[in-house]
């Protein structure tokens, strides 16, 4: 709105106009006010959540600290949200389609969030929202944000990048098979499949490393400020060229978005962080992870996700090989077998009494849960240096 005005105000002579075209202050005036809101709503949403008894169930398995946390909040992931969308209302270009993408991401799965956090806390179900409707969900996301960005004017456009090779873009159109209109299709086809895989898995995989104090939402700001990065140098037509990477028109502005974000989220570590006075809860965390797949899709460098969300992922992983396992040595031996102590991974290492893995890189003492978060956030931030160093190495 503020963006928007100033942009009328240009016409009109008035001094100072012009500083609202540069994505720079714009983005600098997003993130501190979104840690402003943040800090500032935080506390009273938190005392009203206590109020209301708004608390996860939490279920002890021999973790260290874990029996301290019962009653602790959840559902903070409203703060986050809130801290996001009103600065880039104010400081956004709303008529930009990168902003307006990013923006249907924060309040759909932000919304699908909140509504299977009520269900666990409200209708006391600890499975939350049925995982097909969480599917569904994302997946219509993803079929929005897909058609979006391959539908043009007067064109298909199915590009991206990849990684480590000197002519590096790479056009999903030569996976499709036929000729004309039959090929385009089967082009948007596979395009829109592959951008909602990413999507939803970068999603859920956010709410799978949301278990320690600060984990999820520290992981989460120095991917989103590296991406931002990204998005500023794609957008910036003198930076790309230099760069050799795609240039993007427009997709600057999404440095705005990712500001509030990273903005937001320093806020929240305020009462996030160990220990924890509040959880963000799968408002926040399916939300963010939503945020992160869509703008790495929206600056065509989703590819280098497996680098940059290599703690995401990682903490997905081991949940996959920990569930198939179990089920396979069940299964076959009569007797469950686990590959790990527990989890997702971050759990493993805090060595659940009585519980015995597969894999044993873990130290002989059980780590506090502020170490493993610090080197999760220590391990994502060399993550974010070799992503950007992608951009020079081919």
């Amino acid at each position: 709105m503020i963006y928007h005005l100033f942009e009328h105000f240009k016409y009109v002579d008035f001094p100072g106009a012009g500083i609202m075209q540069y994505i720079s202050v714009r983005s600098i005036l997003a993130s501190v006010l979104a840690i402003l809101i943040s800090l500032i709503i935080g506390n009273t949403i938190i005392k009203f959540l206590k109020r209301k008894q708004i608390a996860d169930d939490i279920r002890d398995i021999g973790l260290q600290d874990q029996t301290s946390k019962k009653g602790t909040p959840t559902m903070g992931g409203i703060i986050i949200l809130l801290s996001i969308f009103i600065p880039v209302i104010l400081f956004g270009d709303l008529s930009n389609v990168y902003i307006q993408l990013l923006l249907l991401t924060l309040v759909w799965l932000g919304a699908l969030g909140f509504a299977d956090d009520y269900i666990k806390v409200f209708k006391k179900n600890k499975e939350g929202l049925s995982g097909k409707y969480k599917i569904i969900a994302q997946i219509m996301l993803g079929l929005a944000v897909g058609i979006t960005i391959a539908v043009q004017e007067d064109h298909l456009n199915t590009l991206t990048t990849i990684p480590f090779i000197k002519n590096n873009e790479f056009d999903y159109a030569w996976l499709a098979f036929g000729s004309g209109i039959t090929k385009e299709i089967i082009q948007v086809i596979i395009y829109v499949i592959v951008i909602t895989f990413i999507i939803t898995g970068v999603s859920n995989s956010a709410n799978l490393t949301d278990g320690l104090d600060g984990l999820a939402a520290g992981v989460s700001a120095i991917v989103g400020a590296t991406l931002g990065v990204l998005a500023y140098l794609s957008g910036n037509v003198i930076y790309s060229d230099y760069l050799n990477i795609m240039f993007i028109p427009g997709a600057d502005e999404i440095v705005v978005f990712l500001a509030a974000m990273v903005g937001g989220l320093l806020g929240f570590l305020w009462y996030n962080s160990y220990p924890a006075q509040v959880f963000m809860g799968d408002t926040g965390s399916l939300a963010l992870g939503g945020i992160i797949g869509v703008a790495a899709v929206l600056i065509r460098k989703e590819l280098l996700l497996p680098i940059l969300c290599g703690v995401f992922f990682a903490e997905a992983a081991s949940v996959i090989i920990q569930r198939t396992y179990y089920k396979y040595t069940r299964k076959k031996y009569g007797e469950p077998r686990r590959v790990f102590m527990s989890s997702p991974l971050h759990h493993h290492f805090q060595k659940p009494d009585g519980v015995k893995g597969m894999v044993k890189f873990v130290p002989k003492y059980k780590m506090h849960e502020v170490k493993i978060t610090n080197r999760f956030w220590l391990i994502s931030i060399i993550l974010a240096f070799i992503t950007l160093i992608t951009l020079k190495i081919r």
